[in-house]
């Protein structure tokens, strides 16, 4: 290795990185980077456009000869198909330029608010089921920026192990202690707060001020839900507060795409702070906080994107606006739950059909996130580019997202996609998966109620799983 120390260790000052991570950028990034990061244009619905792009001399740089590859998106997150640039929600949004502009040019709390920020917050509040809410512009500085707003040193945060990096930089920022837990393990986390509340803070002893469970609806990279009732059960038991990240999970998961409280029937008062995002499922920009009266009273002196940053633009809340409504059914009725539908069968269709086909899959059966596990890191560019040759825009994770040895496959379902854009997807991954080697599953997962083998080929998959993934039986061996 001393051949690389000039290049891993300056002379005189600490290195910028570990061996490790010099070893990955130099020897395996790079190597792969035309899988990442790769240039689209136009809305990113149904199909996306995919701008093609050619290196030389391995990925260092790319040059564009100006063609453009039409594919099937699984690659981004448009939960309910409201990335349009047609429709109700898009004669919405530009109606609305007319009335209110395209920026509000202020902090809100100078002059940022308009009506239609009051009136957003108001729907997205009646919608999730809390008193009242926050709208700010970016998803990831909600979490970023909220947590220091009323925690302290004094204060613990009990997190769990896979919550998204916004959560973790919000609660470092905050300065309070942070435990966390295995994911979803209930047991050790009532373990965790029965030795925290009674060991209290370090040094001192001192009760906590605040003891704070913070989880995710549904965890992005591995398509899991948080256990919501044993957690609610866990917050009355000890007397702490609980928090909800549902960006993954508000629009595309309950009966009436109300999020996890309602899929799992749990009173949303329940929860403390319900975060959610709208990005995924509304095909806007942005993210909200909603709790009681009292608390956003306080959250709108304290917030720090409340007296510092730009808020939504109001196209932006335009679409928040209508999608929201459509969902309700407040705007064209009948179309929400039309859009809720779909996206429940293409999740559930597109898991069974590869699990049956023996790949190893991440996830409960509604996830609208279906991960599929590629493990080898050479698999992920080989995987990536052979979907790209067969027009299917696909989503590869990999280290430091996910551990070096566990990268993976995330389809993103969407309610755009039709049953034969699912059976398209499933005849190329089968094949691509022959080619990989990607199959180590048993089947088991899929299914074998009828007493046929595990494993399935694809034409019977195609003609019996579109019916057997309604059947919870299935998803439960």
């Amino acid at each position: 290795m001393e051949i690389f120390d000039s290049i891993i260790k300056p002379s005189s000052v600490a290195p910028w990185f570990t061996m490790f991570e010099s070893f990955f950028i130099r020897r395996m990034k790079q190597r792969i980077d035309d899988c990442f990061s790769r240039p689209t244009t136009g809305v990113p619905g149904r199909f996306i456009r995919c701008i093609e792009r050619v290196s030389y001399n391995m990925n260092e740089y790319f040059t564009y000869p100006g063609a453009e590859k039409l594919c099937l998106n699984l690659s981004s997150y448009n939960y309910l198909g409201f990335a349009q640039s047609e429709g109700t929600c898009t004669d919405f949004v530009i109606n609305n330029i007319d009335k209110w502009g395209v920026s509000s040019n202020g902090p809100r709390n100078l002059l940022g608010t308009t009506q239609l920020h009051l009136d957003t917050e108001a729907l997205v509040a009646r919608f999730v089921g809390k008193d009242d809410c926050i709208i700010t512009s970016m998803g990831y500085s909600t979490n970023a920026n909220f947590f220091n707003s009323f925690l302290n040193k004094n204060c613990l945060v009990i997190s769990d192990e896979l919550n998204h990096a916004s959560i973790r930089t919000g609660v470092r920022l905050s300065g309070a202690s942070v435990k966390p837990y295995k994911h979803n393990d209930m047991k050790v986390l009532e373990q965790l707060l029965r030795e925290q509340i009674s060991e209290g803070q370090p040094k001192t002893h001192k009760p906590w001020d605040k003891i704070l469970i913070c989880v995710e609806g549904l965890f992005s990279m591995e398509g899991t839900m948080c256990n919501l009732p044993e957690l609610v059960k866990l917050k009355k038991k000890y007397k702490c507060y609980l928090f909800v990240d549902e960006a993954h999970s508000i629009g595309a998961m309950g009966p009436n795409g109300r999020g996890v409280c309602e899929y799992f029937g749990i009173d949303p008062n329940d929860v403390d702070v319900l975060m959610g995002t709208f990005t995924k499922s509304f095909g806007a920009a942005g993210g909200y906080i909603a709790a009681d009266q009292k608390f956003i009273n306080r959250l709108r002196l304290d917030l720090t994107t409340q007296n510092y940053a730009e808020p939504s633009p109001t196209p932006v809340l335009s679409q928040v606006y209508s999608s929201m409504k459509i969902i309700m059914g407040e705007m064209n009725p009948g179309e929400g739950l039309e859009r809720l539908s779909r996206i429940t069968f293409n999740s559930r269709y597109l898991r069974l059909g590869l699990q049956r086909l023996g790949f190893i899959v991440y996830g409960i059966a509604d996830s609208p996130v279906v991960p599929l596990l590629l493990y080898a890191p050479s698999k992920m560019p080989a995987f990536s580019r052979l979907m790209l040759e067969r027009n299917i825009a696909v989503v590869i994770v990999a280290y430091p997202a996910t551990p070096l040895t566990e990268s993976r496959v995330r389809f993103c379902i969407s309610a755009s996609l039709t049953k034969e854009d699912i059976d398209y997807v499933l005849r190329h991954v089968d094949e691509v998966g022959d080619m990989l080697f990607l199959k180590t599953s048993s089947g088991i997962g899929g299914g074998s109620l009828d007493g046929k083998p595990p494993r399935w080929n694809i034409e019977d998959v195609i003609a019996k799983t579109p019916e057997d993934c309604k059947d919870d039986r299935f998803f439960t061996i």
